[in-house]
């Protein structure tokens, strides 16, 4: 049974996403960055008081992908990050770290997540996603309608390449 829920911020909530948000990092980018890196990012952006801040802006939704109640994915969609130019004048949300723990990288976890987070991007006229080159889901995120960007970018948060996927809601 795989379900897709809404993320409010109790102490649960927020337990359960700073266990999935570090070990969710540590499996995407543990071979792509120094630890230290890797740890100052994790220590920066997904201890318990960022994550409360994340969870309780009103510009942020945050799900949580769980089979048989058990969470192993979440997503974040947030008007925060760096835009691409072809996102001016236009109403734009983002998918930002979206992330399934690697044992549970199934087809039917990866479309509950990303179909939650399409419902929710709906009253917005372009969705944006930021990713890392390397990131395996990037081919998926094209399947779906997202049309990637040519030019090279940074990650916002890290110093790997990255690239824009855009997908125009109307």
């Amino acid at each position: 049974k795989i379900t897709t829920k809404f993320t409010v911020g109790t102490d649960e909530n927020i337990d359960t996403l700073m266990l999935l948000t570090k070990t969710i990092a540590i499996e995407k980018f543990s071979k792509l960055l120094e630890t230290s890196t890797l740890e100052n990012y994790i220590a920066e952006n997904f201890n318990k008081e960022a994550l409360i801040t994340e969870v309780n802006t009103m510009s942020n939704q945050s799900l949580i992908v769980y089979t048989d109640d058990k969470p192993v994915g979440y997503a974040r969609i947030t008007s925060k990050g760096s835009r691409h130019e072809m996102l001016n004048q236009k109403r734009s949300i983002r998918i930002a770290d979206f992330g399934i723990l690697e044992n549970f990288n199934d087809p039917s976890v990866i479309t509950s997540l990303f179909q939650k987070c399409l419902s929710v991007c709906k009253p917005y006229e372009r969705v944006w996603i930021n990713e890392y080159l390397e990131n395996p889901f990037i081919g998926f995120f094209e399947s779906e309608g997202f049309i990637r960007q040519s030019e090279l970018h940074q990650l916002d948060e890290l110093p790997l390449p990255s690239i824009y996927l855009i997908k125009e809601e109307r």
